[in-house]
């Protein structure tokens, strides 16, 4: 009997350990749990968070490219708006550049049978300014003045700002003009080249070609060649 109730009470005890050990490791696995969720709630929070930043970006980052959008309208209005303007600069550019060699011709002009006749003593009788003259196979010449007289006739070119390539261009109109103009065959021609200054190099090369020129001076517009040129009859 004792032996039985030794083995009883050996069994008791062993329940009794067992449900000690069950119920230790029970909460541990229910701290563990509670940790867990703790985790997973703080994990939730952090998550919303994000997403709400991650929102709030992509809200600024709409405005941004709305931004953006806005800008790259307004920079291709401000190119239109740039081109618009050069090209309206280009034109009174060029309508002003009109003006002025239209200003320097007509400067010019009225002098040339003074110059003519103190120079080559030649009378003047016949003046005529902007000759255009069209060939039956369509090529078009114009010449800025024409200045007839008895033994000879003077061609005019006028320039703002006289150039050693006018000079060349004047060449070519001087090998032109009897094909335009074959009325004039009979008598030679002379050149005359004017502008409101005339560089020393440009004057030295218009002489070795032949050409009076004519500049600015005390009666308005004065021969600039040395004393003792003598132009070249073509």
């Amino acid at each position: 009997m004792a032996a039985v109730i030794e083995r009883i009470d050996s069994l008791e005890q062993t329940v009794q350990d067992f449900v000690r050990s069950v119920g230790a490791e029970f909460r541990k696995l229910y701290d563990s749990q509670r940790q867990t969720e703790t985790e997973l709630r703080l994990f939730k929070d952090e998550m919303r968070v994000f997403k709400d930043e991650m929102s709030d970006f992509k809200d600024e980052m709409s405005d941004f490219k709305d931004e953006m959008s806005d800008f790259k309208d307004e920079m291709r209005d401000f190119k239109d708006e740039a081109r618009r303007q050069q090209r309206e600069m280009n034109k009174k550019w060029g309508e002003l550049s009109n003006k002025l060699g239209t200003l320097v011709e007509d400067l010019v002009a009225p002098s040339l049978p003074r110059v003519i006749e103190e120079r080559l003593n030649e009378p003047a009788y016949d003046l005529m300014v902007r000759l255009k003259r069209r060939l039956p196979d369509g090529r078009v010449k114009e010449f800025d003045a024409l200045v007839v007289t008895p033994d000879c006739v003077c061609l005019n070119s006028t320039k703002a700002t006289l150039r050693s390539t006018d000079v060349d261009g004047f060449v070519a109109d001087i090998a032109e003009f009897r094909t335009f103009f074959p009325e004039h065959d009979a008598l030679p021609l002379v050149g005359i080249l004017a502008s409101l200054s005339v560089e020393k190099n440009v004057l030295a090369y218009a002489e070795k070609q032949g050409f009076l020129v004519l500049a600015v001076g005390d009666e308005l517009m004065e021969v600039k060649n040395q004393p003792g040129f003598e132009p070249k009859r073509f």
